[in-house]
């Protein structure tokens, strides 16, 4: 064999070996994770509280989580927040790409400017709070919708889309007589499906993940989202009684399979919706990115 072949089957292997160390390295504790909040009580307790194989399904975490209590009520909080959210997002966000895309709007070039500042300065963490407390939306669900509705990167990538549009079906569109709003709502809207598909995800994975508003916004603890609930009772490592999960006079699994099937609840949505958008995904940024 020469050198050359001794050197590419040497490369080969190499890649093979840090391709499967870094996928044993994001399994392994993803595995871990799901394989702890289904693992029996005892297997729990005898292995230290991390389960790789589970020898048994035992679903008493996920009963104790779903019975009612915080846990339950954040994830419809979550759940809430992140479809009127992302709905919201989306149809803000279309109306604005489409208006700085028309070269006639008013103000498109001053308006399409501040877009662009805002890629670059952030208002920081004390305007952005006496902003919420003016307009009377601390301790509101809408203290984690309203203040990041839009987004400037999301508004370019769909403006670029509209950019990009051919003029001709613009053109003779109008002159069938139809309005600004016709032309956005029946040609805009159904031509950018795969770039508002890709928008809407990282709208509803960025509210979904949420924690830093809630933590910021909301003290009423009952208001409190999913990812909130996971970093009080899971990062910092707070107990979870019965009484919070709404099953007094129950006998409670340990905490690390509680701890373990809330991860897997925060987890699971995207994991389950990601796969039907992956198709629109990749169209969805590249076209952007070449229309721009």
């Amino acid at each position: 064999m020469s050198s050359n072949a001794v050197a590419d089957v040497t490369g080969r292997g190499a890649k093979a070996t840090v391709l499967v160390v870094a996928c044993g390295l994001v399994i392994v504790p993803f595995l871990g994770i799901v394989s702890t909040s289904l693992a029996s009580p005892d297997q729990v307790t005898r292995a230290g509280g991390f389960v790789i194989f589970p020898t048994g399904i035992d679903l008493s975490a996920y009963r104790s989580i779903l019975a009612g209590g915080v846990v339950t009520r954040s994830i419809l909080i979550s759940l809430f927040v992140t479809a009127v959210g992302t709905v919201l997002s989306i149809t803000l966000t279309a109306m604005l790409g489409w208006a700085l895309s028309r070269k006639g709007t008013f103000g498109n070039r001053y308006l399409l400017i501040l877009v662009l500042i805002s890629l670059l300065f952030s208002p920081g963490l004390i305007p952005s709070y006496l902003v919420v407390q003016q307009l009377g939306l601390l301790d509101t669900l809408w203290a984690l919708i309203i203040p990041t509705s839009v987004t400037a990167f999301n508004v370019v990538v769909v403006r670029a889309f509209f950019v990009g549009l051919p003029n001709e079906i613009i053109d003779s569109a109008r002159m069938d007589g139809a309005s600004e709003w016709q032309l956005f709502r029946h040609i805009g809207v159904p031509l950018a499906k795969a770039a508002l598909t890709v928008v809407g995800l990282f709208y509803g994975v960025g509210y979904w993940n949420s924690f830093f508003n809630a933590l910021l916004y909301i003290s009423d603890s009952s208001k409190w989202p999913l990812q909130l609930v996971l970093r009080t009772y899971v990062v910092d490592n707070t107990q979870l009684g019965a009484e919070d999960l709404g099953a007094a006079g129950h006998a409670l699994p340990p905490q690390t399979s509680i701890q373990m099937a809330i991860l897997v609840i925060s987890i699971v949505p995207i994991v389950v919706i990601y796969p039907f958008l992956q198709r629109h995904f990749a169209k969805g940024v590249l076209t952007g990115a070449v229309k721009g």
